[in-house]
């Protein structure tokens, strides 16, 4: 069955990284399931929900770590297969599409006012990638009148870092743009580090752009406060039953220019998307329904999931205690 045209650029954009920022990724993912069930032609409701499957499967395939696609393709599907006809299923997936995408919004608008209440006066921030929830609490922070500066990582090597640096220019907010490399040497004239997660694990393990760990681990060590400023559908419910996350790798011509590669032919290249940032090394967990620490993102998931897992945690013994890696490099 063949998917609509808009979907599979909308999919395409996502899979090359046009699309940048778990939150913008999941609103995407919404927006493509919406326009591939108006732009649907058939009556049958077997036929329609194949085919909203099969784009579904082309959304989840083009960035396996973001489990806010997933979640967010997975809202619309569970509200979808409750249809009893055809003409419903399209009604309810639009509808869903548009509510997932104005909760996703109102909670980078609710993350930056509950998070900003941590930012103090004077303070200096450092913040790593792009995310919208990360950049919504500094620049509410900043609005508030508090008088405040910033840091942005490069981000390495899709420099996503210079979009979070144009966007905190633009907000008013005095920013520095530095090398991934330059962290630890800039660390001790950073107060507060505010970053953002792909993926929150069961046991509260945060997945995050490639780089995260490092910066987590020079603050550690320095002292410095670090914050996950997420929304609660990038928790990943399927952590909770121990399923591992997958760590994306992408190509090598991202870290080199083609003709390097080309003439370097034996070169050998490895590009991990995300790494893994361990509890331990996080301060707090800042989402929509209030501040949280780490080890309690298994109690969002039982909150959110717990009926679909119900059966299956009687199979699973979940300790808070234990930091047991919930993710693969495989």
């Amino acid at each position: 069955m063949k998917a609509s045209p808009k979907v599979l650029k909308i999919a395409q954009l996502i899979r090359d990284m046009r699309v940048r920022g778990a939150g913008r990724i999941a609103r995407a993912a919404a927006y493509a399931m919406k326009v591939a069930a108006l732009e649907y032609q058939g009556s049958s409701l077997d036929d329609y929900l194949t085919y909203m499957r099969h784009s579904a499967q082309i959304l989840t395939s083009t960035r396996p770590t973001a489990v806010s696609l997933h979640n967010a393709v997975r809202y619309v599907m569970n509200k979808v297969r409750r249809a009893s006809s055809c003409e419903e299923g399209v009604e309810i997936a639009v509808k869903a599409a548009d509510n997932f995408i104005d909760s996703s919004l109102n909670a980078v608008r609710i993350i930056g006012e509950i998070g900003s209440r941590l930012i103090e006066d004077g303070d200096t921030v450092l913040t790593h990638c792009n995310s919208s929830a990360a950049l919504s609490i500094i620049k509410t922070a900043y609005r508030k009148g508090k008088n405040i500066v910033a840091y942005a990582t490069e981000t390495r090597p899709k420099f996503q870092g210079l979009l979070s640096y144009r966007e905190l220019v633009d907000a008013g907010v005095p920013t520095t743009l530095i090398p991934d490399s330059a962290v630890r040497y800039f660390i001790r004239d950073v107060d507060k580090v505010v970053v953002g997660a792909d993926t929150v694990t069961a046991n509260g393990a945060v997945v995050n752009k490639i780089g995260t760990s490092l910066i987590a681990l020079a603050a550690y060590e320095a002292g410095v406060k670090l914050y996950v400023a997420t929304e609660t559908y990038k928790f990943s419910p399927a952590t909770i039953l121990g399923e591992l996350v997958e760590i994306e790798e992408r190509g090598a011509e991202e870290v080199l220019p083609t003709y390097t590669l080309l003439k370097l032919t034996n070169l050998k290249v490895r590009n991990p998307a995300f790494d893994v940032t361990p509890p331990e090394y996080i301060d707090a967990i800042i989402t929509e329904r209030g501040i949280i620490p780490p080890k309690a993102a298994a109690l969002i998931l039982l909150e959110d999931y717990g009926t679909e897992v119900a059966e299956e945690l009687t199979k699973v013994t979940i300790d808070l205690e234990e930091s047991t890696p919930l993710y693969s490099t495989d």
